[in-house]
């Protein structure tokens, strides 16, 4: 969700624009003033109070007011870059629409970009890069759904290219698009970037900043109030058996029976995954591509398998590379979804 939040009735107006330009996407506005708008909800409690839950629930927050409010109001819920959603800035004129937080791996240049460009703004983005016109490691990866290994490389890679040197390159995975300046496939660099989902990947280059794609997703049926250690040990032993890193899983499916299971949850904290949950009716609608159907199972869960059936419905279009595997009361399937690299013109 985008939360769009203005503090005057000019601002209101222009909040509202906003969301009819971004309709595309889920928005909500909300103000510290009155809105003729029915669509504007009224910020009841402190501003500081609807900021730390915008922060914690939002993709992305627009402040429709003066930066130093934005500032204030965000400074104090600021984590990890990895972590922070978006955060842009516009005034009540709507000339101006600054990317303050998260610009890259959050997305907040493009959104500043696109509310600029619909507006008739001039948008403030201020991430070296950019400026430079260079290649973002970061926003390549957040725009290609990667994760990073290796913070302090891609940190190196971004200097190397802002001084005008070259960084190596090598995929496991086929690339669309020409590669950008600054970034060859000769592999006598000392830093360069590996794209491999792989347990433990042979690194190319003295310093290899590896970009894991999220091109798995792993689903888990399991006995109530298992403990723990059962579910990370099928877990970590099943991705390296298959040698796929748990950085390239994308998600964790179940069947929602086991939505508020402490082990589950536990594992998604653990390795920073999303989980997902269906009801017996979604999964029981599934066509039948040779799941391997349990009676005991059906009888606990109405669904014949949980794990096949959920990694399946999860995934988006995913082929499954491993069937029901059991283990100390636990079951897994892994799915793997089809996925290549892509170097937009604004990576280039």
């Amino acid at each position: 969700m985008i939360s769009i939040v203005a503090f005057t009735a000019k601002g209101c107006v222009l909040a509202e624009k906003i969301a009819g330009v971004l309709k595309d996407r889920d928005c909500k506005v909300f103000s510290k003033t009155q809105s003729e708008s029915a669509d504007t909800a009224k910020i009841e409690g402190s501003l500081s109070e609807w900021t730390v839950k915008a922060m914690e629930t939002s993709e992305a927050v627009v402040f429709v007011s003066a930066t130093g409010i934005a500032v204030r109001m965000i400074a104090p819920y600021v984590k990890d870059k990895k972590k922070d959603p978006a955060v842009v800035c516009l005034d009540d004129n709507g000339r101006f629409v600054i990317s303050l937080l998260s610009g890259h791996v959050g997305g907040a240049n493009r959104l500043a970009s696109e509310i600029a460009s619909a507006i008739g703004a001039v948008p403030v983005i201020t991430t070296a890069t950019d400026v430079n016109g260079k290649f973002a490691v970061d926003q390549f990866a957040a725009e290609n759904g990667m994760r990073f290994r290796g913070k302090r490389i891609a940190k190196e890679i971004a200097s190397k290219l802002l001084d005008g040197k070259t960084v190596g390159f090598v995929s496991d995975y086929p690339v669309e698009g020409g590669l950008p300046a600054g970034i060859s496939e000769k592999r006598d660099h000392d830093t360069g970037i590996l794209i491999s989902s792989e347990y433990e990947p042979e690194l190319p280059f003295k310093d290899t900043l590896v970009l894991v794609p999220e091109d798995h997703v792993v689903g888990i049926g399991c006995k109530k109030d298992i403990p723990y250690e059962n579910v990370r040990s099928l877990f970590c032993d099943t991705l390296k058996k298959l040698d796929i890193s748990p950085d390239s899983v994308r998600v964790i499916a179940s069947i929602d029976l086991k939505e508020d299971e402490t082990a589950l949850k536990e594992l998604c904290r653990e390795f920073g995954l999303p989980s997902v949950f269906f009801t017996a009716d979604e999964l029981n609608s599934m066509e039948n591509i040779g799941f391997s159907g349990s009676d005991f199972v059906r009888s606990v869960t109405s669904v014949d398998c949980v794990c096949e059936r959920s990694a399946v419905k999860a995934s988006k279009d995913g082929k499954l590379i491993l069937k029901k595997t059991s283990k100390d009361g636990v079951t897994i399937a892994v799915v793997k979804e089809d996925f290549k690299i892509i170097f937009k013109e604004g990576n280039r």
